[in-house]
C-alpha cells in the first residue's frame, strides 16, 4: 500500500505496548509540559524520526528475512533425483515440496498481513520466524516424504507474512522522498532468493546430503533472528497508543471485533476476488505477472534438465547457471532506478510546476522495456539450447528473461499503487500475490513432462509465445490507461 493512501488505523486494545524491541524506540523521552502539545510528527518515537543507523538495521532485518524466505523456495530443488531414489517417487511428485512451499507463500500473507495490523509488525516477524525455523528443522529430520511435504507447506506458510509486511515496515520507517533505496533493496531480495537457492543447494546436496539444505536455511533464519534483537516496532498505530499512554493521554476508542473481522474479510478475501474478475487493470496485470513469475519458477526444473542432459554439467555446475537469474535481477533494479531518475522524476516535476496531476502511467516505462525482454529471452533460450552452441548463450538468455521479469513486476506494482487508493491497494496486491504464487506452484509440476514431450526448443517457445501474447498489457495501459481507469468501479487516480 502506498504511503499517500490514508487508511483507518486499527487502534485496539490488542496493540499492547509490551513488545520486544519497542522499548528502544520509546526510551527516548520527549519533554512535554502539556499533553495537548504532543506533536506526533516531531516525536522521537515516530519511526520517521529515528536515527539512520536504526533505520538501516530495520532494512537489514527485513532484507535478510525476505532473502531467506525466498531462498527456501528453491534450495531443495537440486535434491530432486536423490528424493526420487530415496522415497521411490516420480519426478513430478519430487517437485511437490517446492510447489507446496510456493503455494504457502501465497496463502500466508492473507493471515499475516491483517495480524500485523492488530498486534504490530515485530511480534509477527518474531513469531512467524521462530515457527518457520522449527518446521524447517523438522523437515531435515523427517523420514517420510509426506511429512516433508506437510512441513514444507507449514514452513512456507509461517515465513510468508514477512514478504507481505516488509513493504509496510519500509513505508512506516522512511518518508516518501527517502524510500527509493530501501524499497529497491526489499524488492530485489525475493527475486534474488530463488536464484541463489539452487546455487547453494547444488553444492550442499552434492557434498553433504539433502537435509543440509534445511540446516542451511535454518542458519540463515538464526542470523535473521539475531538481527531482530535490536529491531523496533514500526506500526504507527501501536506506537501512538503506547506513546499516548506514556504521556497520560486518553487512548483512541477500541474498534469493535465485528468491524475488524468485516474489514479483514473485505480487504483480504472478498475484494481481491472481485477485482480479479471486474477490474481490467488488476486482472491483466495479475495475469501477466503470474504467468511470468510462474515461468521463472519453471526454470527450477528446466535448467537442470537442459544443462545436465544437453551440456553434460554436473549438479554443482548446473546450480551455478542460476546465477544468471541473480545478475538479471540486479540489472532489472538498475533499470527501474534509471527510469525513475531519468524519466519519472523529471516528468513528474514538470507536471507539478504546471499544476497538473501526475498520471500513474508514468510508472510503466520499465515495464514497456522489460516486456520486450521477456519473449526475447525465452525464444533465445529455446533455440540456442543446442549441443552445437555454447552453453553461454542460453545462460545469457536466462539473464535477459530475469531482467525483463523484474522490470515488469516492479513497474506494474508501482502503477497499481499510484492507480488505486486506500484499502483498495491492499486488495489489489492480495489478488496479485495469490495469483502469482498459485500459478508458480503449479508450473514446475508439469515442466519436466512438457520439456520431455515437446523438446527444449518448442517447450521454451511455448513459454515465449505466452510472454509474447501478454506483451501488449503494459503498452495498452500506458496508451489507454486514463480511459480504463475512468471505467473502474473503485476510486482511482
Amino acid at each position: 500500500m502506498s504511503d499517500h493512501d490514508e487508511k483507518p488505523e486499527p487502534d485496539n486494545e490488542s496493540l499492547s505496548c509490551e513488545t520486544p524491541g519497542l522499548e528502544g524506540g520509546l526510551a527516548e523521552k520527549q519533554d512535554v509540559s502539556k499533553s495537548d502539545e504532543w506533536n506526533w510528527d516531531e516525536d522521537p518515537s515516530n519511526p520517521y524520526n529515528w536515527p539512520t543507523r536504526v533505520k538501516v538495521h530495520q532494512v537489514v532485518m527485513i532484507g535478510a528475512l525476505a532473502l531467506t524466505t525466498s531462498m527456501g523456495v528453491s534450495i531443495l530443488s537440486p535434491a530432486q533425483d536423490i528424493l526420487m531414489k530415496q522415497f521411490n517417487i516420480s519426478s513430478t511428485v519430487a517437485i511437490m515440496p517446492l510447489s507446496l512451499y510456493t503455494l504457502a507463500l501465497g496463502l500466508g500473507p492473507v493471515v499475516g498481513g491483517p495480524l500485523s495490523e492488530t498486534v504490530g509488525r515485530l511480534p509477527v516477524y518474531i513469531g512467524t520466524t521462530i515457527f518457520g525455523a522449527l518446521f524447517t528443522l523438522g523437515i531435515g529430520f523427517c523420514k517420510s516424504f509426506a511429512g516433508i511435504c506437510i512441513l514444507r507447506f507449514l514452513a512456507g506458510f509461517c515465513l510468508a507474512p514477512s514478504l507481505a509486511i516488509c513493504a509496510g515496515t519500509i513505508n512506516e520507517t522512511f518518508r516518501p522522498e527517502h524510500r527509493a533505496i530501501p524499497s529497491a533493496v526489499f524488492i530485489l531480495m525475493p527475486f534474488l532468493g530463488p536464484g541463489i537457492g539452487p546455487v547453494i543447494g547444488s553444492f550442499v546436496v552434492s557434498r553433504k546430503s539433502w537435509p543440509w539444505t534445511q540446516w542451511t536455511i535454518l542458519f540463515f533464519l538464526i542470523f535473521t533472528m539475531i538481527t531482530m534483537l535490536g529491531s523496533r516496532e514500526t506500526f504507527h498505530a501501536k506506537i501512538k497508543r503506547c506513546r499516548s499512554k506514556e504521556l497520560g493521554l486518553e487512548p483512541p476508542p477500541t474498534q469493535p471485533l465485528s468491524s475488524k473481522i468485516q474489514l479483514f474479510a473485505t480487504v483480504a478475501l472478498l475484494r481481491p476476488v472481485q477485482m480479479l474478475f471486474t477490474e481490467p487493470i488488476v486482472a491483466f496485470t495479475c495475469l501477466y505477472i503470474a504467468c511470468e513469475f510462474a515461468t521463472l519458477f519453471s526454470f527450477f526444473a528446466a535448467i537442470p534438465l537442459v544443462f545436465q542432459e544437453l551440456y553434460g554439467f554436473d549438479l554443482e555446475d548446473s546450480g551455478l547457471v542460476f546465477l544468471a537469474i541473480v545478475v538479471g535481477c540486479i540489472l532489472g533494479v538498475i533499470t527501474v532506478l534509471a527510469c525513475d531518475i531519468l524519466i519519472y522524476q523529471k516528468k513528474s516535476a514538470k507536471l507539478k510546476l504546471e499544476g497538473q496531476p501526475i498520471p500513474p502511467e508514468l510508472r510503466l516505462y520499465p515495464a514497456l522495456i522489460g516486456s520486450i525482454g521477456l519473449p526475447v529471452g525465452l525464444f533465445w533460450f529455446a533455440w540456442t539450447s543446442k549441443a552445437s552452441i555454447s552453453w553461454a548463450s542460453p545462460t545469457v538468455a536466462i539473464m535477459v528473461f530475469a531482467w525483463g521479469n523484474l522490470c515488469v513486476f516492479v513497474s506494474t506494482s508501482l502503477y497499481i499503487v499510484d492507480t488505486y487508493h486506500g484499502m483498495t491497494v491492499a486488495s489489489a496486491f492480495s489478488a496479485n500475490s495469490l495469483a502469482r504464487y498459485v500459478l508458480a506452484a503449479a508450473f514446475p509440476l508439469f515442466t519436466i513432462q512438457m520439456y520431455t514431450n515437446l523438446g527444449i526448443d518448442w517447450a521454451s517457445s511455448l513459454l515465449g509465445f505466452m510472454a509474447l501474447g501478454l506483451l501488449p498489457v503494459p503498452w495498452v495501459l500506458f496508451l489507454k490507461g486514463k480511459k480504463i481507469r475512468s471505467l473502474s468501479k473503485f476510486q482511482t487516480a
